[in-house]
Order: C-alpha cells, then sequence, then structure tokens
C-alpha cells in the first residue's frame, strides 16, 4: 500500500502586488527568535517587499508566534524538510519579488536595510547582487562584515565578506545558474557564492561600511557544526568548483594552523 504523501501546510497564503524583495525567514523551534526577526521585517521603512516564512513544523510555540504576526506575512508554510537549505530553496520557489533577501530566524534587519539596498540597485541597474554589511555575534566576539572581497572567496576559509542575512540576489540569477545545492550541509551557500561570483563573475557591489543592514545572533545552524565538519565540505567544494588542487591544499592546511593557534590561545 502506497504512502499517502502529507499535504503542504499552508497557515498565511497572501499574494504580494509585484513585490520589489522578498525576503525570505527560515525557522525551525525557535519561539522567541522569530520574533524578534518578524518585528524587524516588519518595522521597514521601506515597504515594497513580500514576506516568506517557512517552518520546518515545529513542536514548539514557533506557529503559534508566528501566527500572532499574519497580517505582515504574505506566504506562511509549516511542514517536514530535510534541512536547511531545502527551506532556503522552497522560499525561492515560492518568491515572486525581484531580489531575494534570507533572515533567518534570530537574525535583524535593520530598520533602513532594504530602503538602503533598494537605492544600490536603482543606480546600479547592471548589478545581480550586494553585499550589506553585517554585524555577527560570536561567542566571545563580535565582528563587523563589510564589502566585497573576491580574493577572500577564493583563498580564505573564513570565505564570507558578509553572511546570508547581509547577501542581496536578484531571483532571475537563482534561475539561471541553480539553486542551493542539498548535497551540503553546512556550507552551501558558500558554493553559490563561488558559483556565481568567482566561476559566472556576476557583478555586484556593496553598501557602505557605516551603512549596517543587518545583525546576525550568535549560536546559528552553522555554529553547531565542528569545525572540522565545516573545513572538510568546503574543501570538498573548492575540489567540485575546480579549484587548483595546490591551492586547496594550501588553504586546508592554513585553515588547520590558524584554528589550532586559536584554540591555544
Amino acid at each position: 500500500m502506497s504512502k499517502i504523501k502529507k499535504q503542504k501546510k499552508y497557515l498565511i497564503k497572501i499574494k504580494a502586488n509585484k513585490p520589489f524583495f522578498s525576503v525570505i525567514t527560515v525557522v525551525k523551534n525557535a519561539e522567541k527568535d522569530v520574533i524578534k526577526t518578524i518585528k524587524s521585517v516588519k518595522n521597514q521603512t521601506y515597504k515594497n517587499y513580500e514576506y516568506i516564512v517557512i517552518d520546518g513544523n515545529s513542536e514548539d510555540h514557533t506557529v503559534k508566534n508566528v501566527l500572532r504576526y499574519r497580517k505582515n506575512i504574505n506566504l506562511f508554510i509549516s511542514e517536514n524538510d530535510k534541512g536547511i537549505y531545502y527551506a532556503m530553496n522552497k522560499g525561492i520557489n515560492f518568491s515572486r519579488g525581484k531580489i531575494i533577501i534570507f533572515v533567518n530566524s534570530g537574525d535583524i534587519l535593520t530598520k533602513n536595510a532594504l530602503k538602503n539596498v533598494n537605492e544600490i540597485f536603482n543606480k546600479n541597474k547592471k548589478y545581480d547582487y550586494v553585499f550589506g554589511t553585517v554585524k555577527r555575534h560570536y561567542t566571545k566576539d563580535t565582528i563587523l562584515k563589510y564589502g566585497v572581497n573576491v580574493g577572500r572567496l577564493k583563498y580564505n576559509f573564513d570565505f564570507a565578506t558578509s553572511h546570508s542575512t547581509g547577501f542581496f540576489l536578484k531571483k532571475k540569477i537563482f534561475q539561471k545558474y541553480g539553486l542551493f545545492n542539498t548535497k551540503y550541509k553546512c556550507s552551501a551557500d558558500y558554493d553559490l557564492y563561488y558559483r556565481l561570483i568567482i566561476k559566472k563573475k556576476i557583478e555586484g557591489s556593496s553598501t557602505k561600511k557605516s551603512k549596517l543592514i543587518g545583525i546576525v545572533q550568535s549560536g546559528g545552524y552553522s555554529s553547531k557544526i565542528s569545525f572540522f565538519s565545516h573545513l572538510k565540505e568546503e574543501t570538498l567544494i573548492r575540489i567540485n568548483n575546480n579549484q587548483n588542487l595546490f591551492f586547496v591544499s594550501l588553504i586546508f592546511i592554513n585553515a588547520v594552523i590558524k584554528h589550532f593557534f586559536k584554540y591555544f590561545k
């Protein structure tokens, strides 16, 4: 007897009228964190956006808390999924905006974030992406990520000059070159950046250092993955994207050395 396929659980489904941005939040069992994320999106000074929330069938009060803000959400789906990148791809497939931005549970946008990024895209029609300045909290440190550094993408283990909360990308680029590769469990964002910026050479820029776009809390999904799991997957991504094996070896060795020096400080 064949199993009955579980239907998607649409809790909110309201179309936005030709939104410029699609803001997507992926969440699972984050009943407190999701509230501050939703509030930061709701309080944007720029209003031409749709808001999509993808929940992985949470078992706490996440669904209840999201529904408190139903007037501010265009699409809310709660169902089982296979992981964070599956959920993010689902959000992309449902989106209708020109520009995609992920603000996952616990992270926030500053109130003028969409306004500032919209101005950059409108002044530079050829840009496919914008990296926004992001303040990232770690367990012990807080750092500011800003600018575009292609060399960092090529040669550093800590590759990103921004974070997904600060990475604005045209939907047509996803449609042309593909979504997040779900065979990667913790670094599919790096694979995406490498494919698009290094291999496909899409054009983009960044906000000024002083224009803070997002704040990323500590303890997110990637922080739960061990250093060596990250390193192993990113090394595989480099190889699969045909990066020079000699340089891949150097990057691997350098990352291990830096990690141990940091660990024994």
